[in-house]
């Protein structure tokens, strides 16, 4: 009996380990503050749950912000157009919308990317509409 209960015990911790790794977007960020900023592209973290990438942005001649942005994981990427080795690479300048944290930290949560020659991907879902929404066509003109 002993040996059952250590199980479900053991089981109960596992999915509340899960439940804790995923987070809902208004949890973290906020679909007031939308933020559109431009930099230079210093890494790319193609990793799942979310792809990262680090975005050196100047504020002024002596200040650059150092910038995370979390976008959709990558096989949802790879659907919208994104490739791993290709698409951005450090050292491109490139331009992100979406929404910065709720802590007011230099972390946001991308909407779309402008890529160094003009071409714009989708990188993560419109705020509210669910982490992993993505709709059929390119997104909306603004």
């Amino acid at each position: 009996m002993t040996s059952i209960a250590s199980r479900v015990c053991l089981g109960v911790i596992l999915l509340a380990s899960l439940g804790w790794a995923h987070h809902s977007f208004e949890a973290e960020y906020d679909s007031k503050k939308p933020v559109t900023l431009q930099g230079v592209l210093t890494k790319l973290d193609w990793e799942n749950p979310h792809v990262q990438f680090y975005v050196d942005v100047t504020v002024s001649q002596a200040n650059v912000e150092h910038w995370t942005f979390e976008a959709f994981p990558p096989n949802v990427l790879v659907r919208l157009g994104w490739n791993k080795d290709d698409t951005v690479k450090p050292g491109d300048v490139i331009t992100v919308f979406g929404w910065r944290a709720r802590d007011g930290s230099a972390l946001a949560h991308a909407r779309e990317i402008t890529l160094p020659d003009g071409r714009k991907l989708m990188a993560g879902s419109a705020s509210g509409l669910g982490a992993y929404f993505v709709p059929s066509g390119p997104p909306p003109p603004k």
